[in-house]
């Protein structure tokens, strides 16, 4: 069996505690989450909550059954089972003086990040895009222009028709 990531959108009652109670799931059953979003909705009752776990067809099951067994949880859906759009934001602060102004601004420009703080030895850049894009700025920024990362999670929403609504 093959581990994969899977993309988890659910609803939940917008209350105390319903998160806690999601991680604590995963926590009891030792599974991981990746990563983890949370915001309410145009509902405010109703707040959407994003998580990038992994695991065997199998694992996955267990899961999402698990969690829709909580009390808290409206509706769930696996995104990754279908077309969906996943990105996530991050804020980059690097080293910018000299000539690695004109580089980090075109890397910048590549990416098409949008620099959102400037001073004279730093730029914060902003990026929007799939976990691989921001991997790959990461990658071409280097280690040692880098002083502090900082990202979302992922947010994810299923393509056409198909959605995730009470």
């Amino acid at each position: 069996m093959s581990v994969s990531k899977h993309v988890v959108s659910l609803l939940l009652e917008n209350e105390s505690g319903a998160l806690s109670r999601v991680a604590g799931l995963f926590s009891m059953r030792g599974y991981n989450i990746e990563s983890l979003t949370v915001a309410p909705t145009h509902d405010p009752t109703l707040s959407r909550a994003t998580i990038v776990t992994s695991g065997d067809d199998r694992t996955i099951e267990q899961i999402t059954k698990q969690l829709n067994k909580l009390v808290d949880v409206v509706r769930l859906v696996d995104l990754t089972e279908a077309a969906h759009v996943a990105h996530e934001m991050m804020m980059i602060k690097v080293r910018a003086s000299g000539v690695q102004r004109d580089e980090i601004q075109r890397l910048s420009g590549i990416y098409k990040g949008k620099i959102v703080d400037v001073t004279e030895s730093t730029f914060i850049i902003e990026l929007t895009g799939n976990s691989d894009k921001l991997d790959a700025f990461i990658k071409s920024v280097g280690d040692e222009q880098i002083l502090e990362v900082v990202r979302s999670g992922v947010t994810g929403i299923a393509r056409g028709e198909r959605g995730l609504k009470v």
